[in-house]
């Protein structure tokens, strides 16, 4: 069983590769990968697929950065906030506001799995961690 999942984890993995073009992701090589995956079905196709979109989301979420509010935040704000990701990450970086009262204020960014926390909310998660 184990061996079955390990064959879809790298089939899905060698299908991941193939959807980059000069290191870049490329939304056309993804059509190309589901085509090729739709005419050819591997051994468990939906497992693979399944495999294989978990990456593709964890690649997508890499070029974008959520930007969570507690108030009114200005679109001028928000392509500072995408500017400056794309500077410290080294590639495209698209931002989106999501409002989210329980920050009380302040701002959260979500990059991928980074977290930059600017919000009371964290502030008072920290202090009560600290004590």
């Amino acid at each position: 069983m184990a061996s079955g999942k390990k064959q879809i984890t790298q089939l899905a993995q060698k299908l991941f590769k193939l959807s980059f073009v000069d290191g870049r992701f490329s939304e056309e090589r993804v059509a190309g990968v589901l085509a090729y995956v739709e005419k050819n079905p591997p051994a468990k196709p939906l497992a693979v697929l399944r495999a294989y979109s978990r990456l593709v989301a964890v690649e997508v979420a890499k070029g974008e950065a959520v930007v969570e509010h507690a108030g009114p935040v200005s679109d001028a704000a928000i392509q500072s906030i995408a500017a400056a990701m794309t500077s410290r990450y080294q590639r495209p970086i698209i931002a989106s506001a999501r409002p989210n009262a329980a920050l009380l204020a302040g701002l959260r960014v979500r990059v991928g799995d980074d977290v930059y926390e600017s919000s009371a909310a964290g502030q008072l998660a920290a202090l009560s961690a600290a004590v």
